[in-house]
């Protein structure tokens, strides 16, 4: 089992001290990974499902925050929990992700993509709500195929995107496409992670049995399903048991999140966590 742990900018702010000071921490506590979530654009009414999502909340970018989390740490790889891929060029995207893989010496290895829930962040972005999971689809066969093109240029023609000749250099760190997570708890997100992912990370609250058959779902689709890796939600205070359940369940990580904002208290649960599941 690995473990990661996110950093929620709405919950602990966008302040550079502070997030250099919780990924140093992470880091050294001995977590495996570190994730940021995304939101583009926010607005008055904004609901996910029946959580509100107040207009100010300090979504910070992602990936700029990856790319300096890189700079002041040196092991833990960086994840997005998840990044709207429809609402994001796929062409600027694989030279952003590739470039953050590059200055962090391969470490852009945990992108989780989802498609969105809020139709008016999609108003705002520009895309058709109602498109964004063909979208996605899209979004990742051109990820892959600018990061496995030569000089020779790659090109493609699809619904939403088309492109000849294309070159993407710098290239992930290996010469190979970074490895493409799916995050969502729908039908839809468990039959993308089986078909086109490289892992899966569902969210929301679903019951044991229809979280198993999604999984069983991206199983049954994927290319490899003993590659498939599964990405749970887990918390600072859960048990051996806990995990070992999780374990039978096939899942391979677990990202947790402190519940305090204060960083000594913080700092103390990480170490508290990392200590009784053997990490570092």
């Amino acid at each position: 089992m690995k473990f990661g742990i996110s950093y929620s900018t709405p919950f602990f702010g966008a302040d550079p001290e502070t997030l250099a000071g919780f990924a140093r921490d992470a880091e050294e506590c001995g977590f495996e990974s570190i994730y940021l979530p995304e939101h583009v654009a926010l607005y008055p009414g904004a609901k996910v499902g029946a959580m509100a999502l107040p207009p100010s909340l300090p979504y910070a970018d992602p990936l700029e925050c990856l790319s300096f989390v890189a700079a002041v740490t040196s092991r833990i790889l960086l994840g997005t929990g998840v990044l709207l891929l429809p609402y994001h060029h796929p062409v600027v995207l694989a030279k952003r992700l590739a470039t953050i893989d590059v200055l962090s010496g391969g470490r852009m290895r945990l992108l989780t993509v989802g498609v969105g829930a809020l139709p008016g962040e999609a108003r705002a972005a520009g895309v058709d709500f109602a498109t964004r999971g063909r979208r996605a689809d899209e979004a990742i066969d051109v990820l892959r195929l600018l990061w496995a093109g030569g000089e020779e240029g790659v090109s493609f023609a699809g619904e939403f995107f088309a492109f000849e000749g294309a070159c993407i250099y710098p290239k992930p760190v290996g010469g190979h496409p970074l490895p493409i997570h799916i995050g969502g708890s729908s039908t839809a997100a468990a039959r993308r992670a089986g078909r086109c992912g490289d892992g899966y990370f569902p969210g929301g609250a679903l019951a044991v049995d229809e979280r198993r058959r999604q999984f069983e779902l991206a199983r049954a689709t994927a290319r490899d399903p003993e590659s498939l890796q599964y990405t749970r939600w887990g918390s600072l205070d859960m048990s051996t048991e806990d995990t070992e359940e999780l374990v039978r369940q096939g899942v391979t990580r677990i990202v947790v999140t402190p519940g305090t904002a204060e960083p000594g208290r913080r700092r103390d649960e990480m170490a508290a966590f990392a200590a009784r599941f053997g990490l570092g």
